[in-house]
């Protein structure tokens, strides 16, 4: 009796709601009559309501209202917590999808709103965040997306900034939640660069972005040192029990990944970039790349990663080619790794080839 009773008091409100929604459709007037009525307060409570379907049907008012100056306003300081509670939803409510559209298709289209959000949310929201950006990323047949340069430009110096904060889980004493939950912010903003770069046009501007490939080598050289020094979770290992059927996925590594992908974003900024090419010699960045060519279960595909980017490293660039060889001559690169993966370095005409071979030859 008492679940039908409040059933029904919730039916009412359910039916105004999708009222509003259909009223909202297709109708400007109705969209702005809506939004002037009911924002901010009257919608944040009844995205507040204990009640699923009210929420639903209340995040689809917003999303069917919401335009680019309504976002806008969502961006100032006594609106912001209807934007708040809209990426609660997401992290708490993943199934809810309107809420999701209305974080994609709105709020990454305004760089301010993200700006705001990202520097008042907990680590833990902010994973949040960047795991929605990752998502719309990584979509299929989305060769553009609707995320801003200006957004992009942030997130890279969000990196640059927090980046050293992954360096503290190679201690012990950097167990807590709160120390995970900041790498873990680390690691998601690498993803988003990594993705970012990935031969898409719109984004290749972050070849440029000041310091950014400095930042990423330094970090690869300290993440490298670190591992070296002791037993921690940078070090390479090779247990891959947890990558078969039935494995302990508990006894991964919590930077899984985590130096393959500085390499792969170091490989993406220097592809087809002689500038850039040219700093990650003079940061002595070819050896150490090299040096992470073998196989590690902390990080998946590292070796290709490392291939992929001598490669773009070496490509009509003929000082790195011979850095490469000089490495080679006196014995300070390791090319076993290389010829294991089918590749060999050969020279012809005075340059340094990287180029594939047969495995049985």
């Amino acid at each position: 009796m008492k679940l039908e009773h409040r059933d029904g008091i919730f039916e009412c409100l359910r039916c105004g709601i999708q009222f509003l929604g259909n009223l909202a459709v297709g109708n400007g007037a109705c969209k702005d009559d809506i939004w002037n009525m009911s924002f901010p307060d009257l919608l944040l409570q009844l995205l507040s309501v204990d009640d699923e379907k009210a929420v639903s049907y209340t995040s689809m008012v917003i999303h069917t209202c919401l335009d680019e100056a309504k976002v806008e306003k969502l961006a100032e300081q006594h609106n912001i917590q209807l934007a708040f509670r809209v990426m609660e939803l997401c992290r708490t409510e993943p199934d809810l999808d309107w809420t999701v559209l209305i974080a994609t298709q709105h709020f990454l289209k305004s760089s301010t709103l993200v700006e705001r959000m990202h520097s008042r949310m907990s680590h833990l929201e902010r994973i949040t965040l960047l795991e929605l950006i990752l998502a719309q990323l990584k979509e299929e047949d989305s060769e553009e997306c609707d995320i801003l340069p200006s957004v992009a430009r942030f997130l890279a110096s969000s990196f640059q900034k927090g980046c050293g904060a992954v360096l503290t889980l190679a201690t012990s004493s950097a167990s807590s939640n709160e120390a995970l939950q900041e790498a873990l912010t680390v690691i998601i903003l690498l993803d988003v660069l990594c993705e970012m770069t990935s031969d898409r046009r719109q984004f290749m501007f972050l070849q440029d972005h000041p310091d950014l490939l400095v930042t990423t080598v330094e970090l690869l050289e300290q993440v490298h040192a670190v591992g070296k020094a002791s037993k921690n979770v940078f070090s390479a290992a090779q247990n891959f029990s947890s990558f078969t059927p039935g494995g302990d996925s508990s006894s991964c590594s919590p930077v899984i990944s985590f130096k393959a992908h500085l390499i792969r974003l170091i490989g993406n900024l220097c592809h087809s970039n002689t500038n850039n090419q040219n700093k990650v010699r003079e940061l002595e960045g070819l050896p150490l790349i090299l040096d992470n060519c073998n196989i590690d279960s902390n990080n998946p595909f590292i070796s290709q990663w490392a291939i992929f980017t001598i490669r773009n490293l070496l490509e009509h660039n003929k000082q790195n080619q011979e850095q490469v060889a000089a490495l080679e001559q006196r014995g300070t690169a390791d090319y076993s790794a290389l010829r294991e993966l089918g590749f060999q370095v050969e020279r012809r005409d005075g340059s340094l080839l990287l180029k594939t071979v047969r495995k049985d030859t």
